[in-house]
Protein backbone atom coordinates (compact mmCIF):
# COMPACT_ATOMS: atom_id res chain seq x y z
CA UNK A 1 0.00 0.00 0.00
CA UNK A 2 2.65 2.32 0.83
CA UNK A 3 4.54 1.57 -2.24
CA UNK A 4 1.41 2.61 -4.08
CA UNK A 5 1.27 5.60 -2.44
CA UNK A 6 4.58 6.60 -3.68
CA UNK A 7 4.76 5.57 -7.19
CA UNK A 8 1.21 7.87 -7.45
CA UNK A 9 3.08 11.05 -6.23
CA UNK A 10 5.15 11.25 -9.12
CA UNK A 11 2.56 10.51 -10.97
CA UNK A 12 0.41 13.32 -10.20
CA UNK A 13 3.17 15.67 -10.44
CA UNK A 14 3.64 15.03 -13.92
CA UNK A 15 -0.17 15.46 -14.83
CA UNK A 16 0.31 18.54 -12.94
CA UNK A 17 3.00 19.93 -14.92
CA UNK A 18 1.15 18.29 -18.53
CA UNK A 19 -1.80 20.23 -16.91
CA UNK A 20 0.23 23.38 -16.61
CA UNK A 21 2.00 23.36 -19.78
CA UNK A 22 -1.49 22.54 -21.79
CA UNK A 23 -2.72 25.51 -20.30
CA UNK A 24 0.35 27.51 -20.74
CA UNK A 25 0.56 26.94 -24.56
CA UNK A 26 -2.84 27.04 -25.91
CA UNK A 27 -4.57 30.27 -26.32
CA UNK A 28 -7.83 31.39 -28.17
CA UNK A 29 -7.65 34.95 -30.39
CA UNK A 30 -11.23 36.07 -30.38
CA UNK A 31 -12.97 37.08 -33.71
CA UNK A 32 -12.06 41.03 -33.27
CA UNK A 33 -8.14 40.26 -32.64
CA UNK A 34 -5.57 39.51 -34.47
CA UNK A 35 -2.58 38.00 -32.38
CA UNK A 36 1.45 37.60 -32.74
CA UNK A 37 3.80 35.31 -30.70
CA UNK A 38 6.69 36.71 -28.89
CA UNK A 39 9.76 34.45 -28.18
CA UNK A 40 12.20 36.52 -25.72
CA UNK A 41 10.87 40.06 -27.19
CA UNK A 42 11.12 39.17 -30.80
CA UNK A 43 8.45 37.93 -33.15
CA UNK A 44 8.43 34.56 -33.86
CA UNK A 45 4.83 33.94 -35.51
CA UNK A 46 1.95 35.49 -36.78
CA UNK A 47 -0.04 37.15 -37.64
CA UNK A 48 -2.63 34.74 -36.20
CA UNK A 49 -6.12 34.75 -36.89
CA UNK A 50 -9.08 34.00 -34.63
CA UNK A 51 -9.08 30.54 -33.55
CA UNK A 52 -7.72 28.54 -31.02
CA UNK A 53 -3.76 28.18 -31.01
CA UNK A 54 -0.60 26.79 -29.68
CA UNK A 55 3.17 28.30 -28.12
CA UNK A 56 6.08 27.43 -26.24
CA UNK A 57 4.76 27.05 -22.42
CA UNK A 58 7.28 29.60 -20.52
CA UNK A 59 9.68 30.84 -23.18
CA UNK A 60 6.90 32.53 -25.57
CA UNK A 61 4.39 34.91 -25.17
CA UNK A 62 1.22 36.51 -26.65
CA UNK A 63 -0.09 39.42 -27.63
CA UNK A 64 -3.16 40.60 -29.27
CA UNK A 65 -4.14 43.57 -31.45
CA UNK A 66 -7.70 44.61 -32.24
CA UNK A 67 -8.62 44.12 -35.75
CA UNK A 68 -11.96 46.39 -35.85
CA UNK A 69 -12.21 49.88 -36.64
CA UNK A 70 -10.49 52.13 -34.55
CA UNK A 71 -10.96 55.67 -33.84
CA UNK A 72 -8.32 58.50 -32.46
CA UNK A 73 -10.21 62.10 -31.18
CA UNK A 74 -6.92 64.63 -32.30
CA UNK A 75 -6.79 67.33 -30.25
CA UNK A 76 -7.62 70.89 -31.27
CA UNK A 77 -5.01 72.41 -33.26
CA UNK A 78 -4.40 75.92 -35.20
CA UNK A 79 -3.98 76.25 -38.52
CA UNK A 80 -3.41 78.82 -40.97
CA UNK A 81 -5.60 79.19 -44.45
CA UNK A 82 -4.54 80.19 -47.63
CA UNK A 83 -5.86 84.13 -46.91
CA UNK A 84 -3.58 84.13 -43.97
CA UNK A 85 -6.51 83.74 -40.97
CA UNK A 86 -5.85 81.23 -38.15
CA UNK A 87 -8.17 78.93 -37.06
CA UNK A 88 -8.33 76.37 -34.75
CA UNK A 89 -9.30 72.68 -36.28
CA UNK A 90 -10.72 69.79 -33.99
CA UNK A 91 -10.69 66.51 -36.15
CA UNK A 92 -10.85 62.44 -35.41
CA UNK A 93 -9.67 59.38 -37.58
CA UNK A 94 -10.87 56.26 -38.31
CA UNK A 95 -8.16 53.45 -38.92
CA UNK A 96 -6.99 50.13 -37.95
CA UNK A 97 -4.40 47.54 -38.07
CA UNK A 98 -3.78 45.73 -40.97
CA UNK A 99 -0.36 44.29 -40.45
CA UNK A 100 0.40 43.69 -36.84
CA UNK A 101 3.73 42.24 -36.98
CA UNK A 102 4.63 45.33 -39.24
CA UNK A 103 2.31 47.25 -36.53
CA UNK A 104 4.47 45.88 -33.75
CA UNK A 105 7.81 46.64 -35.42
CA UNK A 106 7.61 50.27 -36.27
CA UNK A 107 4.93 51.44 -33.47
CA UNK A 108 4.42 48.43 -31.02
CA UNK A 109 1.37 49.86 -29.17
CA UNK A 110 -2.01 51.83 -29.70
CA UNK A 111 -0.70 54.95 -27.65
CA UNK A 112 2.59 55.58 -29.65
CA UNK A 113 0.46 54.29 -32.93
CA UNK A 114 -1.99 57.49 -32.18
CA UNK A 115 1.02 59.82 -31.50
CA UNK A 116 2.02 58.88 -35.41
CA UNK A 117 -1.17 59.46 -36.31
CA UNK A 118 -1.32 62.43 -34.81
CA UNK A 119 1.30 63.82 -36.24
CA UNK A 120 0.93 62.89 -40.13
CA UNK A 121 -2.71 63.86 -40.10
CA UNK A 122 -1.98 67.21 -38.56
CA UNK A 123 0.59 67.80 -41.40
CA UNK A 124 -1.42 66.53 -43.82
CA UNK A 125 -4.30 68.52 -42.59
CA UNK A 126 -1.69 71.93 -42.24
CA UNK A 127 -0.73 71.31 -46.20
CA UNK A 128 -4.12 70.67 -47.78
CA UNK A 129 -6.36 73.93 -45.67
CA UNK A 130 -3.42 75.90 -46.50
CA UNK A 131 -4.39 75.83 -49.30
CA UNK A 132 -8.04 77.05 -49.59
CA UNK A 133 -9.51 80.02 -48.13
CA UNK A 134 -11.29 80.10 -44.72
CA UNK A 135 -14.63 80.19 -46.69
CA UNK A 136 -13.81 77.53 -48.95
CA UNK A 137 -13.19 75.15 -46.00
CA UNK A 138 -16.39 76.16 -44.15
CA UNK A 139 -18.52 75.07 -47.09
CA UNK A 140 -18.59 73.25 -49.81
CA UNK A 141 -14.73 72.57 -50.31
CA UNK A 142 -14.48 70.33 -46.92
CA UNK A 143 -15.54 66.94 -48.87
CA UNK A 144 -12.68 67.30 -50.99
CA UNK A 145 -10.35 68.05 -48.29
CA UNK A 146 -11.43 65.48 -46.16
CA UNK A 147 -10.54 62.88 -48.95
CA UNK A 148 -7.57 64.36 -49.74
CA UNK A 149 -6.43 64.35 -46.79
CA UNK A 150 -7.57 61.03 -45.86
CA UNK A 151 -5.49 59.51 -48.91
CA UNK A 152 -2.26 61.39 -48.08
CA UNK A 153 -2.34 60.14 -44.77
CA UNK A 154 -3.29 56.74 -45.50
CA UNK A 155 -0.26 56.24 -47.92
CA UNK A 156 2.00 57.60 -45.02
CA UNK A 157 0.93 55.45 -42.62
CA UNK A 158 1.10 52.05 -44.37
CA UNK A 159 4.66 51.40 -43.42
CA UNK A 160 3.43 51.04 -39.82
CA UNK A 161 0.66 48.37 -40.73
CA UNK A 162 -2.48 50.61 -40.48
CA UNK A 163 -4.94 51.70 -42.69
CA UNK A 164 -6.45 55.34 -42.50
CA UNK A 165 -9.61 54.99 -43.55
CA UNK A 166 -11.92 58.36 -42.99
CA UNK A 167 -10.70 61.53 -41.51
CA UNK A 168 -13.18 64.36 -40.55
CA UNK A 169 -13.54 68.00 -39.08
CA UNK A 170 -15.63 68.37 -36.09
CA UNK A 171 -16.00 71.98 -35.67
CA UNK A 172 -13.85 74.83 -37.02
CA UNK A 173 -13.11 78.24 -34.24
CA UNK A 174 -11.32 80.81 -34.71
CA UNK A 175 -8.42 81.76 -31.87
CA UNK A 176 -9.78 83.84 -29.16
CA UNK A 177 -8.47 86.87 -30.00
CA UNK A 178 -8.90 86.59 -33.30
CA UNK A 179 -12.71 85.65 -32.42
CA UNK A 180 -12.63 88.89 -29.68
CA UNK A 181 -11.05 91.06 -33.01
CA UNK A 182 -14.23 89.53 -35.12
CA UNK A 183 -16.86 89.83 -32.98
CA UNK A 184 -15.38 93.63 -32.04
CA UNK A 185 -15.74 94.21 -35.90
CA UNK A 186 -18.91 92.53 -36.36
CA UNK A 187 -20.39 94.69 -33.86
CA UNK A 188 -19.34 98.32 -35.19
CA UNK A 189 -20.73 97.29 -38.05
CA UNK A 190 -23.98 96.24 -36.62
CA UNK A 191 -23.73 99.63 -34.97
CA UNK A 192 -23.17 101.42 -37.75
CA UNK A 193 -25.99 99.73 -39.46
CA UNK A 194 -28.31 100.74 -36.67
CA UNK A 195 -27.41 104.56 -36.78
CA UNK A 196 -27.78 104.61 -41.08
CA UNK A 197 -31.20 102.90 -40.00
CA UNK A 198 -32.02 105.39 -37.30
CA UNK A 199 -31.18 108.51 -39.15
CA UNK A 200 -33.21 107.34 -42.30
CA UNK A 201 -35.89 106.59 -39.67
CA UNK A 202 -35.74 109.90 -38.69
CA UNK A 203 -35.28 111.11 -42.03
CA UNK A 204 -38.35 109.78 -43.49
CA UNK A 205 -40.13 110.50 -40.16
CA UNK A 206 -39.55 114.59 -40.60
CA UNK A 207 -40.61 114.43 -43.97
CA UNK A 208 -43.93 112.59 -43.04
CA UNK A 209 -44.28 115.21 -40.25
CA UNK A 210 -43.36 118.21 -42.47
CA UNK A 211 -46.24 116.71 -45.67
CA UNK A 212 -48.80 115.89 -42.56
CA UNK A 213 -48.44 119.18 -41.38
CA UNK A 214 -48.83 121.13 -44.88
CA UNK A 215 -51.45 119.45 -46.05
CA UNK A 216 -53.31 120.26 -42.33
CA UNK A 217 -52.46 123.74 -43.17
CA UNK A 218 -53.69 123.87 -46.40
CA UNK A 219 -56.98 122.03 -45.27
CA UNK A 220 -57.57 124.88 -42.42
CA UNK A 221 -56.92 127.40 -45.23
CA UNK A 222 -59.41 125.87 -47.38
CA UNK A 223 -62.08 125.39 -44.34
CA UNK A 224 -61.40 129.14 -43.32
CA UNK A 225 -61.83 130.28 -46.94
CA UNK A 226 -65.22 127.87 -47.17
CA UNK A 227 -66.24 129.48 -43.61
CA UNK A 228 -65.55 133.01 -44.70
CA UNK A 229 -67.48 132.26 -48.24
CA UNK A 230 -70.23 130.28 -45.91
CA UNK A 231 -70.39 133.30 -43.19
CA UNK A 232 -70.46 136.13 -46.19
CA UNK A 233 -73.04 134.09 -47.49
CA UNK A 234 -75.16 134.24 -44.38
CA UNK A 235 -74.15 138.02 -43.58
CA UNK A 236 -75.64 138.80 -47.12
CA UNK A 237 -78.79 137.03 -46.44
CA UNK A 238 -79.06 138.00 -43.06
CA UNK A 239 -78.97 141.42 -44.06
CA UNK A 240 -81.16 141.54 -46.84
CA UNK A 241 -83.55 139.70 -44.46
CA UNK A 242 -83.38 142.44 -41.62
CA UNK A 243 -83.57 145.40 -44.83
CA UNK A 244 -86.48 143.95 -45.91
CA UNK A 245 -88.57 143.49 -42.67
CA UNK A 246 -87.30 146.55 -41.50
CA UNK A 247 -88.49 148.56 -44.92
CA UNK A 248 -91.80 147.76 -43.87
CA UNK A 249 -91.81 149.76 -41.03
CA UNK A 250 -88.83 151.96 -40.06
CA UNK A 251 -90.41 153.17 -36.81
CA UNK A 252 -89.93 148.98 -35.42
CA UNK A 253 -86.94 149.70 -36.94
CA UNK A 254 -85.62 152.42 -35.19
CA UNK A 255 -87.25 151.30 -31.94
CA UNK A 256 -85.07 148.06 -32.27
CA UNK A 257 -81.75 149.92 -33.06
CA UNK A 258 -82.46 152.03 -29.75
CA UNK A 259 -82.76 149.21 -27.57
CA UNK A 260 -79.65 147.97 -28.86
CA UNK A 261 -77.94 150.96 -27.95
CA UNK A 262 -79.62 151.06 -24.45
CA UNK A 263 -78.35 147.95 -23.94
CA UNK A 264 -74.74 148.79 -25.14
CA UNK A 265 -74.87 151.99 -22.87
CA UNK A 266 -76.52 150.82 -19.61
CA UNK A 267 -74.64 148.00 -18.73
CA UNK A 268 -74.06 146.97 -14.99
CA UNK A 269 -72.12 149.70 -12.62
CA UNK A 270 -72.40 151.76 -15.64
CA UNK A 271 -73.99 155.49 -14.51
CA UNK A 272 -74.51 158.06 -17.44
CA UNK A 273 -76.13 161.42 -16.52
CA UNK A 274 -78.31 163.25 -19.11
CA UNK A 275 -81.27 165.55 -19.00
CA UNK A 276 -84.92 163.34 -19.85
CA UNK A 277 -85.38 165.75 -22.97
CA UNK A 278 -82.70 163.87 -24.78
CA UNK A 279 -83.34 162.29 -27.72
CA UNK A 280 -81.41 159.28 -27.16
CA UNK A 281 -84.08 158.93 -23.93
CA UNK A 282 -87.32 159.26 -26.04
CA UNK A 283 -88.02 155.70 -25.91
CA UNK A 284 -87.67 155.35 -22.29
CA UNK A 285 -90.15 157.89 -21.25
Amino acid sequence: MSLLKKSSAPLAILLIIVVLGIAQSAFIVKQTEKAIVLQLGKPKAGPLGPGLHFKLPFVQNVIYFDSRLLEYDARPAEILTKDKKNMVVDNYSKWRITDPLQFYRTVTSIPRAQARLDDIIYAELRVALGGYTLIEIISSDRTAIMKEVTEKSNSLVSAYGIEVNDVRIKRTDLPAENARAIYGRMRAERERMAKQYRSEGNEASARITAQADKERAITLADADLKAEILRGMGDAIATKTYADSFGKDPKFYEFKKSLDAYEAAFKDKTRIIMSMDNPFLKYMK
